[in-house]
């Protein structure tokens, strides 16, 4: 079973996406801000990482870009899910280091669909 690692400091915005990704099988596990994420990711190993972006202290690009510069936490894929919607926004998103980049409001469906791909590559 796939563990998913939900960083949002949205409580709401957690606990819809919790909501979907168990009812879809997978267990999931979250933090409420970047540094917290960076912690959470070294201890827990997640297999896919959903990251906000705007979030107090460190935020989700920041987060993003010392995961993938860890060895041990640069093979976890993280997905970007933010309401940043800008074209330049995704763009540094990407070259942080993250696998895709989804706009707030996101449909479950859709998250459901980008972690299953996420997590069979």
């Amino acid at each position: 079973m796939s563990l998913i690692l939900i960083v949002d400091d949205s409580p709401t915005e957690v606990h819809v996406m919790q909501k979907a990704l168990e009812s879809h099988g997978y267990k999931t596990a979250s933090a409420g801000d970047g540094a917290e994420a960076i912690a959470k990711a070294k201890a827990m190993k997640p297999d896919l990482i959903f990251m906000d972006v705007v979030m107090p202290g460190v935020n989700g690009f920041q987060a993003t870009r010392k995961l993938q510069s860890d060895p041990d936490t640069k093979a976890i894929p993280v997905i970007m899910v933010t309401s940043k919607d800008q074209e330049t926004d995704r763009i540094w998103g990407m070259r942080q280091g993250a696998v895709d980049y989804l706009v707030k409001p996101v449909s479950m469906d859709k998250l459901i669909e980008k972690a299953r791909a996420a997590l069979a590559d």
